[in-house]
């Protein structure tokens, strides 16, 4: 019996581009996409896809990756399936530009996973690099009332079970789940695999699922944002340097401490 991976995959702006390429729209209080600097994968989620291509390459398996969001460049999230999955479903639907509303996101992804007749594993980036939450693979395992294994290394299965080799601060631990669960995936799983031109032949004839939330029959008070980002910045950094002189070494470094103590420092 073929066993049916998801793969969540976020579209981000690339977190490699220039800081002058960096835009907000305060107005809104939305970042504005640069038109020159094509979005990305979530790197993340990038080690999502190798870790249930690892299953693949040992077991048979069908890997479907999901993706929500207004728009998408479908050049960039055809990615996965030139490594290899099989299967592409973008939800795209303007009520989800609120992207930082982790439960409305869940709620449409649940639906989507429950549209598709579920899954035996669903496997996530540990983290997205745009708002770097970690909140959803948690939200949408509670949304499925699934178990959920964060910050993986390293994902087998044995019969009905999956065995994860947990991130620690000291190491990792090993942790096994039945069946059916929800995985995160952290980058010391290794370095993705890349697209193989045949695989990319193969991904330019695939044609992804686009459904709306119209389409997951979702009412439209299920995509009401739970919350509300009041204002988005860029901080702004002022530094001062003020030289702190002595009659010689042990002076200066007597007046260095005595300037730390009249700030509060020390």
């Amino acid at each position: 019996m073929s066993l049916k991976i998801a793969v969540l995959a976020k579209q981000v702006i690339d977190p490699d581009m220039p800081p002058s390429a960096f835009k907000i729209d305060s107005s809104v209080n939305q970042v504005l996409t640069p038109n020159s600097i094509p979005p990305v994968v979530n790197g993340f989620d990038e080690n999502a896809v190798e870790a249930a291509l690892r299953i693949k390459d040992v077991q048979e398996a069908s890997i479907t990756v999901i993706s929500s969001g207004t728009t998408f460049a479908l050049d960039v999230m055809k990615k996965p399936l030139s490594m290899g999955a099989d299967e592409l479903v973008l939800l795209q639907d303007e009520l989800l530009v609120n992207s930082i509303d982790t439960y409305m996101v869940a709620s449409v992804l649940a639906a989507a996973i429950k549209k598709l007749g579920g899954f035996d594993l669903i496997l996530c980036g540990r983290q997205a690099s745009d708002w770097d939450n970690a909140q959803l693979p948690l939200g949408l395992a509670e949304l499925l009332a699934l178990p959920c294994i964060t910050l993986g290394k390293k994902v087998e299965l044995k019969e009905n079970h999956v065995l994860v080799e947990r991130v620690t601060t000291d190491g990792y631990e090993i942790i096994e789940g039945q069946l059916p669960c929800v995985v995160t995936v952290s980058n010391e799983l290794g370095q993705p695999r890349y697209p193989t031109l045949r695989g990319i032949m193969a991904a330019t004839r695939k044609k992804p699922t686009i459904w709306t939330s119209v389409d997951l029959g979702l009412d439209v008070s299920a995509l009401t944002p739970k919350i509300s980002l009041t204002d988005l910045f860029t901080p702004e950094r002022n530094q001062e340097c003020e030289m702190i002189e002595g009659e010689n070494e042990a002076d200066a470094a007597k007046n260095l401490a005595l300037k730390l103590r009249e700030d509060k420092l020390i």
